[in-house]
């Protein structure tokens, strides 16, 4: 996902157009009230572009720290559940509000359930956004056999295994099969590649304040069976609904879409 800094240079922009609104107010806009004399009164350039973008700013701000976020798909690590070209909003406040730019929890809201879909700040570089499903909570023990996951010792439950035909991002055609996986209160689409022939083998145990992560597209996703978990800390929200998608044209009919 897009790693521009946008918060950092959305809080500076409000900061910025904030104070020289307030300068103004208190320095220098009374003086030109008297030197008008109860004519109309001028306001340099800058002041008024500040007046006018500050509030736009602020609530933009707001919003998008506290509320929700739009985030672009980039890759398919979640195919079925999101194609490349999915807009999605994440809820910034399903796991706690963080002040922006420090990434700082300031109130405690939720946790993350087994089964959300979750966007991240990668561990390895916490300037990257990723989004996976969350597969193991704390204290949790996470077995991948082959291509089966099993969770505190027990086999997750899928179901179907019916064809699904998609083209890669580079025009690879990937064959795969259609499973539906149930995570705690979850049912969701699941890809396995037949033709994948690697399978991970290992378990792990989930650390206090951590979570697992994989992609809902099994044999294609780069997540914790390669990189280890998530802290709590880097957690930015939970995907909640598609909002649009664009990948060289609409798909009206993902539109409003609730993310399972």
């Amino acid at each position: 996902m897009d790693n521009l800094n946008f918060p950092l240079i959305l809080v500076i922009a409000t900061a910025v157009t904030g104070v020289i609104w307030l300068i103004d107010a208190v320095a220098f806009a009374p003086k030109r009230v008297l030197a008008a004399r109860g004519g109309e009164v001028g306001e340099p350039l800058l002041v008024e572009y500040a007046r006018s973008f500050f509030p736009v700013l602020f609530i933009v701000l707001v919003l998008r720290s506290f509320i929700f976020e739009p985030f672009r798909i980039p890759s398919g690590s979640m195919i079925p559940t999101l194609l490349v070209g999915d807009f999605i909003l994440v809820s910034k406040f399903s796991y706690g509000l963080r002040l922006p730019v420090v990434n700082k929890k300031i109130l405690e809201t939720g946790e993350p359930d087994r089964g959300d879909v979750a966007v991240f700040r990668y561990p390895r570089d916490p300037s990257k956004d990723y989004i996976k499903r969350v597969v193991g909570l704390p204290g949790d023990t996470i077995t991948f056999q082959g291509k089966k996951l099993s969770v505190n010792g027990e086999l997750v439950e899928v179901s179907g295994g019916e064809p699904y035909v998609y083209t890669t991002e580079d025009d690879t055609v990937i064959k795969a099969q259609l499973f539906q996986e149930t995570l705690g209160a979850s049912t969701h689409d699941l890809l396995i590649d037949p033709a994948d022939r690697h399978a991970v083998n290992n378990q792990w145990t989930v650390p206090d304040g951590h979570y697992f992560m994989a992609g809902d597209n099994r044999d294609h996703s780069n997540d914790s069976r390669y990189w280890g978990t998530v802290p709590e800390e880097n957690l930015v929200g939970r995907a909640t609904r598609i909002w649009m998608h664009w990948n060289g044209g609409v798909d009206w009919g993902r539109l409003g879409d609730k993310i399972r």
